[in-house]
């Protein structure tokens, strides 16, 4: 069962990461995503291992974006790999069986490509772009374009610069959910708005299985 709605972690510094997934919990979010990029890797397990201490209080889910190692040793509830991470093939070989697998796409074949592997969402993205992002922005469109095209039982999840006013369009697009960190930054109060607008409660999680082959 993967939520609807991710808060990828957000800050200048690790105090700054952990004090935003402290509100952000506290403001009802399901799902964070640690970013680490801001930290040395030797830095990377102390940094998961508090930001697990706040999420476990809160009963929310901690996904470790990239380093597939760190979720194993602290055991998170998953992990989620970026285009030149290590492959889902061998993150799956090293996970507890009950770990999920997020990949980025950025395209209909990186698309097809991941749904031939063993993982249970997709980071599809970037919606719209930023000056420090070179990826091509999909849009509303592209996200039906590329939906349509894989009808994917995979959760789609949405992520790149995404707003509450964009949710609407997005939904109808097909995509089953949004991963959001500057919106939610800027105004964790926002949380609720996006649930509301997602029907992200618990009990209406986008629900998905896989079968190891």
């Amino acid at each position: 069962m993967i939520p609807k709605l991710h808060y990828i972690s957000k800050g200048n510094t690790s105090k700054e990461h952990l004090e935003n997934i402290q509100k952000a919990c506290s403001s009802g979010i399901e799902l964070v995503q640690l970013d680490m990029k801001h930290i040395s890797k030797k830095s990377h397990l102390k940094l998961a291992e508090d930001a697990k201490a706040i999420t476990s209080h809160f009963q929310t889910r901690l996904i470790i974006t990239s380093n597939y190692k760190v979720a194993v040793a602290m055991k998170a509830d998953g992990v989620y790999l970026e285009n030149n991470d290590a492959s889902p093939a061998v993150a799956r070989e090293h996970l507890y069986a009950w770990q999920t697998i997020g990949a980025t796409a950025h395209t209909l074949q990186d698309c097809e490509k991941m749904i031939t592997k063993e993982i249970d969402y997709i980071g599809l993205g970037p919606f719209r772009t930023s000056t420090s992002n070179d990826d091509k922005a999909l849009g509303v469109n592209g996200f039906i374009a590329i939906a349509d095209a894989l009808a994917t039982e995979t959760p789609l999840i949405g992520f790149g610069g995404i707003t509450t006013n964009d949710v609407d369009d997005i939904l109808k697009s097909g995509i089953s959910g949004i991963a959001v960190s500057n919106a939610i930054t800027a105004d964790f109060n926002s949380i609720k708005t996006f649930n509301h607008m997602l029907k992200a409660s618990a009990t209406e999680e986008q629900r998905h299985s896989f079968e190891k082959k």
